[in-house]
């Protein structure tokens, strides 16, 4: 699923025009071509860079993150291209969590990248129930989630997928994904009880700290919930 995503990613970004490759993506401060550049930071050496973040960011993956992006980004969206392909079969995984995030985190940003570009494509459900679970259960300490689903229900309805317990979250899955993922642009095609709940939280929610940031990666190495 992983190397059809970044092959997929790969045929997207070769065929854009210089104008939708600088189109503002759903991530802040990002546009089209920088998500692209993203995808690229860890195909290699990608363990020994989460560590050095570690180190030398307190565990600010943000940070982290947008500088190696800055510097992939200098190469051409082809370029982007050329090197997801190339390195489509990496195996670099998050430590103590395995291939799931690394998916979660190109299926989002295949929306990331396509919903502002008004591009279609139906993302292949057992894909989406990868997103789903990896988040609703137990996400990795880059996603950032903090307590953002606590006593919430949330159900897919074109799937069936739900998980918790309390007021409501529910739609599709693509726009439910995106929401729990922190991404406004899911609510308007979601409803429940608990959307205002979800909303607040998402949009609210305080930069978290050196010492949270910490913890949420040592709960992770010793494989606590």
């Amino acid at each position: 699923m992983l190397v059809d995503e970044r092959l997929r990613m790969a045929d997207l970004l070769e065929g854009l025009s210089p104008d939708q490759a600088r189109t503002p993506s759903l991530c802040a401060g990002w546009t089209v071509h920088d998500v692209g550049a993203h995808l690229v930071t860890y195909l290699r050496f990608g363990q020994a860079k989460l560590y050095w973040a570690i180190v030398t960011t307190a565990a600010n993956f943000d940070e982290y993150n947008r500088k190696l992006t800055a510097r992939e980004a200098r190469l051409s969206t082809v370029e982007v291209a050329g090197r997801l392909r190339r390195w489509a079969a990496s195996k670099t995984t998050i430590p103590r969590a395995g291939f799931e995030p690394v998916l979660a985190d190109i299926v989002l940003h295949d929306l990331d990248v396509r919903m502002p570009l008004g591009i279609e494509r139906t993302i292949p459900e057992d894909r989406l129930h990868v997103v789903f679970q990896h988040l609703a259960e137990r996400p990795s300490p880059g996603f950032s989630m903090g307590s953002r689903l606590h006593g919430l229900r949330l159900e897919a309805v074109d799937t069936g997928w739900s998980h918790g317990s309390g007021p409501a979250v529910r739609g599709e899955a693509e726009p439910l994904v995106l929401a729990m993922s922190g991404r406004p642009e899911g609510f308007d095609r979601l409803e429940g009880d608990g959307l205002d709940v979800l909303r607040e939280r998402v949009t609210a929610a305080p930069p978290r700290t050196a010492g949270e940031r910490m913890k949420a990666v040592v709960r992770q190495a010793l494989n606590l919930h």
